[in-house]
């Protein structure tokens, strides 16, 4: 990851959902990592929910913090693989305005090297809505930290070059990258 001296970092705004049939908001600790990682590189978590996996249920939550004008980055965990009542892509993908492909590409390619074939079944995804920065992750610990760290914190810090994501959500202090 390439930092240029010249740029600054600019602390985000973040909504963190979780999905799952089983978990209760005691239990997510895929959650928490996200937090406590969101926190730890200086952004704010303004809001978290939990909900079951429903699309309707998912597209409203998702559709709100991308109508409120202090959300800039919504990170989702679970909901991403092929298990029965996994719905994430199908309830998120309608709202983006335009769909970030690279992002699966590469967090498929970086789970490869740890669990081989099976990262085919992940269906993360990332998308642009109305501003809002939009990441789909699986829910598991492992590849939370692994699209944390690997793929979606370096993207949310302005000093990352040639380019990364903080100049294209809503209220950024951050000019276009060139």
């Amino acid at each position: 990851m390439s930092k240029h001296a010249n740029r600054e970092f600019f602390p985000l705004n973040i909504a963190l959902l979780t999905l799952s049939d089983s978990r209760s908001a005691e239990q997510d600790s895929s959650g928490d990592l996200l937090q406590q990682l969101a926190g730890d590189a200086g952004h704010s978590v303004l809001q978290r929910s939990l909900l079951p996996h429903d699309r309707y249920q998912i597209r409203a939550q998702v559709s709100q913090w991308i109508a409120s004008s202090d959300v800039q980055v919504i990170i989702i965990n679970g909901g991403t693989g092929f298990a029965a009542g996994n719905c994430t892509p199908e309830a998120i993908r309608p709202l983006f305005d335009s769909e970030v492909e690279g992002f699966g590409e590469q967090f498929r390619q970086l789970s490869f090297a740890d669990i081989g074939s099976s990262s085919m079944q992940s269906r993360a995804l990332a998308g642009m809505a109305n501003g809002t920065l939009l990441f789909a992750v699986p829910g598991s610990g492992g590849a939370c930290r692994q699209a944390w760290e690997a793929l979606i914190a370096p993207q949310l810090d302005g000093r990352t070059g040639p380019c990364n994501f903080v100049a294209h959500v809503k209220n950024s202090p951050q000019p276009a990258c060139r």
